[in-house]
């Protein structure tokens, strides 16, 4: 039993919840609300110096040759999901909710991840130095192609607008060139302690997260929200996953990859990375739209872990 629970469960994902649920629950004074929005905010700058000190341009220029597969996992990125999630968000509004329903659709508009498409892509024996360049140039893109995605398809959702696009320049792109600046001089000892990294994302999320939800807690944003919304939004989360994997994985054959390749493609191009979204919200939302907006990158997230889990260990059995 404590094996199955090691497998299936992510003592992160638990601590997640649990943040949640002290913000949903446990109202704070507007003293303290001040005091964790302040902290995210330096978390989220530290975690993009953090990202700039940690990642290799010598493994991004490795994979940008593979031209087909990088092409395809940033289409599938920023052209297939922002599609489907227009498509969604269009259709999703009665059932969902006005403000879950922009909340999917900015979880269309996100970056992939970095750490769970590798180890994904490893499992599955797919093509990792591939996975590495696709996960990192997708981040990097995104600081520029996530917010103008938002001002764009989301100006009228809660979005403050050009202002949040300055913000994410200043407090994302900024950290990020000076971390790269740094890289030649501490990216291996950052690189040789993946838990600087992992302490440094979690704990901002974290941080975001119990900001976010608290204050939306305080300003009375979550009476309208009822479970059948939430089953709502589970359902649509598993179509959106579902119609990316299949888009995906014969899309990859169409285009005559080989069979590392569409590993790759499948497990970088379906997901939508937590670590970058719900920073990116608290600095591109207003705290009450950003709590709202939080929660279907948090459920698709814990979703695409699972189901891309059960995906790599039965491709690796294949292979």
């Amino acid at each position: 039993m404590l094996r199955f629970l090691r497998t299936w469960i992510d003592p992160f994902v638990v601590a997640l919840l649990v943040t949640l649920a002290l913000g949903l629950l446990v109202p704070l004074p507007q003293a303290a609300l001040a005091v964790v929005s302040g902290a995210g905010d330096v978390a989220v700058t530290v975690l993009f110096l953090v990202y700039g000190m940690r990642l290799s341009t010598t493994e991004v220029v490795a994979g940008l040759r593979n031209v087909r597969l990088q092409g395809a996992i940033l289409a599938a990125t920023y052209v297939l999901f922002p599609a489907i999630g227009l498509l969604v968000h269009a259709v999703a509004a009665p059932w969902l909710g006005t403000a879950l329903a922009a909340g999917l659709l900015y979880l269309t508009l996100l970056p992939s991840t970095v750490q769970s498409s590798v180890a994904f892509t490893s499992i599955a024996r797919g093509n990792v130095a591939g996975a590495i360049c696709a996960a990192t140039v997708s981040n990097v893109a995104g600081m520029f192609l996530t917010p103008l995605l938002v001002l764009w398809l989301m100006g009228r959702a809660g979005s403050t607008g050009t202002g949040g696009l300055r913000d994410v320049l200043l407090q994302l792109l900024v950290p990020f060139i000076v971390g790269q600046l740094l890289q030649p001089f501490v990216g291996r000892w950052v690189r040789a302690r993946p838990w600087i990294s992992r302490t440094v994302d979690r704990g901002t999320i974290l941080l975001v997260v119990l900001g976010a939800v608290a204050s939306a807690t305080a300003a009375g944003v979550w009476a309208g929200v009822t479970w059948g919304m939430v089953v709502a939004l589970l359902v649509l989360s598993a179509v959106v996953l579902a119609v990316v994997l299949a888009v995906n994985w014969y899309g990859g054959a169409a285009l005559r990859l080989d069979l590392a390749d569409r590993v790759a493609l499948l497990m970088c191009g379906s997901k939508k990375s937590l670590a970058t979204g719900l920073p990116m919200a608290a600095v591109l939302f207003s705290p009450a739209a950003a709590a709202t907006v939080a929660v279907p990158v948090i459920v698709f997230h814990q979703l695409q872990l699972v189901v891309c889990a059960v995906l790599a260990r039965h491709l690796a059995r294949r292979r």
